[in-house]
Order: C-alpha cells, then structure tokens, then sequence
C-alpha cells in the first residue's frame, strides 16, 4: 500500500466518482456542435446594418460587427511559447477551424502573457479535444488576434463582452446558460 503525500497535488477519486462522470456521446457532441454552428453561421451570413451618422462624426473602428474572427490569421495554441517581446493590447479569439466553431472571446493588455499563466480555458480546450480524440472526430484548435483595440481596458471589456453576446461563444461562461458547461469544471 503506498502513503499519501501530504502535500500531492493529485486528486484521488473513489471508483463510484469515476464511474458516476458523464461524458458527452458523439451523437450529442456533434448536436451541441450543430447548434453552435448555426447560430454563428447566422451572425456571419446577417451582419447588423450599419448606423448611418447624419453628422459626419468619424464612425468608431471597434464596431463589433465589423470584427470577423474567422477571417483572421491563425496561430497555434502553443503560440505564448515563441519569442515575443512586445506583447500589446488585443482581443482573441479560439477556434476550432476544422468546425469553424468560435469557442471563446477574451481580452488582453498583454498578448504575449496572458496564455503563459493559468487559464481556465486551456481546460476546456483540452477536454473538448480529448472527446474529439475518443470519438476519432477532427479538431484544429487555433488562435487569432485583433489588436485594432481600444488601449483602454474598460473599452477593451465593453468590445469583448459585445462579442461574447452576439457569438454566444460556448466556453465563455457568460453563454453556459444557452449551451451547457459540458468541457468545463
């Protein structure tokens, strides 16, 4: 029998805790995808009309709908580990683009930094990929950024929360209440 370290950072479960786990079927992952899918293919096909200014002012270039997530340049999820100096203020966005699934909006005043520390994303990616994994399903998690963003963090949040309500990004929590928390804790 072996001694339990006082200090282990391992989680023991009791046999009825693993058993007990639910764990999304491929029938239902590829559902829960669907649903995903419509919804922001319908954002993408149904832009908002733009607001005409009679006074001329210069329109804001932090419009939400004018950001299209899906058009920009991807990078790998491992992208915090290559030589950047000069991380700035962007939004990000994680997508799977084998699905051309958006999956979360964040924001950050240092994009260099903000994946290096604990995320509470990096968990789900990693759940939502292992299920992809059992049911031999494909999966490409990738990364984009836009840095057009107000330097402002208040600004910033305000734009980040826009996009997260009008994608309904699933690993956003503000949208769990629409599609579940099934890769979360």
């Amino acid at each position: 029998m072996e001694q339990l370290s006082l200090f282990s950072n391992t989680v023991y479960l009791s046999q009825k805790a693993r058993e007990t786990r639910l764990v999304m079927d491929a029938q239902s992952l590829a559902k829960w995808k669907s649903r995903i899918f419509h919804h922001q293919q319908r954002i993408r096909e149904n832009k908002p009309p733009q607001q005409v200014n009679l006074l001329d002012i210069t329109p804001s270039y932090c419009e939400p709908a004018t950001i299209e997530p899906f058009s920009l340049h991807l990078q790998s999820m491992a992208f915090y580990r290559m030589p950047d100096d000069y991380g700035q203020a962007a939004l990000y966005f994680v997508l799977d683009s084998t699905s051309n699934l958006l999956l979360y909006i964040g924001e950050t005043c240092r994009s260099n930094k903000r994946w290096k520390s604990t995320h509470d994303c990096k968990d789900y990616i990693s759940s939502y990929q292992d299920l992809h994994h059992r049911y031999e399903m494909k999966v490409a998690i990738n990364i984009s950024f836009w840095f057009d963003v107000p330097e402002n963090r208040l600004a910033r949040q305000d734009l980040e929360q826009s996009l997260i309500q009008m994608w309904e990004t699933p690993f956003n929590k503000e949208n769990w209440q629409i599609w579940g928390q099934p890769f979360g804790k």
